[in-house]
């Protein structure tokens, strides 16, 4: 007979709670405050993932996790509807089109060709599209990833934020030349005030709760391109009915 007491399980009507001090009066007692971001606050931009500039990538141990935190983060975008402006550069010279997978994922989406102006939010093309999407819907929130990290994502994190935006660099979702440039740019970032995250920290985030209808269309950036995640989850269903905690949803039967 085991002395533990009775476990409490939370009902699945719970909804997330807000933090207890709103924002402003977080900062105004010196706190950082925390600004999250979510699918109604956030857009996305996906800078200069081309397969000329990607090959270069040298700061992971193998392109194959690389482009799988790049596919995750667009499934995830696409899953949640947050809006995505995608963007390359001299894709008609060395550093080649822009992943297969980001056309296929975004089919309805155009991509901003820029033609020499390495830094996406010095491009007046560009910007007139961050511009009138921001504008049209509201958003104050970005996540964005690029090929390098110390270019195509520094320096529109470092133009955007002297604007006063709100931004969170995916440093997975990212590619560097070195370790040198990753960790120079990740440092360069945080001191200007962007938020350094990863890609499925991000989803976690950003979805908040499972129970959420999002959360279908959430799982397959985990199973998928997370491997391990997915094992795990594989895994469990294979032996679903030998749970030792009973399932409060009532989907393991």
């Amino acid at each position: 007979m085991s002395d533990r007491p009775a476990d409490v399980v939370s009902p699945t009507t719970d909804q997330v709670l807000a933090t207890k001090v709103s924002l402003a009066d977080a900062r105004a007692a010196g706190r950082v405050g925390y600004d999250k971001p979510t699918p109604q606050n956030s857009v996305m931009l996906l800078v200069d993932h081309q397969i000329g500039l990607m090959v270069g990538v040298r700061d992971f141990p193998s392109l194959a996790t690389y482009k799988a935190n790049v596919v995750a983060l667009a499934q995830m975008a696409k899953a949640l509807e947050i809006p995505v402006l995608i963007s390359s550069s001299n894709a008609q010279w060395q550093n080649g089109d822009t992943m297969p997978e980001l056309k296929d994922i975004f089919s309805d989406q155009p991509i901003y060709r820029r033609t020499g102006i390495i830094n996406c939010y010095e491009d007046p093309t560009f910007r007139s599209a961050f511009d009138d999407l921001l504008g049209s819907t509201g958003r104050t929130h970005v996540i964005i990833a690029g090929v390098t990290i110390g270019t195509c994502c520094a320096l529109p994190t470092l133009s955007m934020r002297n604007d006063g935006y709100q931004v969170f660099p995916v440093v997975d979702a990212c590619g560097a030349w070195d370790d040198y440039e990753a960790q120079a740019a990740i440092a360069r970032m945080s001191w200007a005030g962007a938020e350094p995250v990863t890609v499925f920290a991000l989803g976690c985030e950003l979805q908040a709760d499972w129970k959420l209808p999002s959360g279908n269309d959430m799982l397959p950036p985990f199973t998928s391109q997370l491997p391990e995640y997915g094992w795990v989850v594989q895994n469990f269903w294979n032996n679903a009915n030998q749970h030792a905690v009973p399932d409060p949803f009532g989907t393991v039967k």
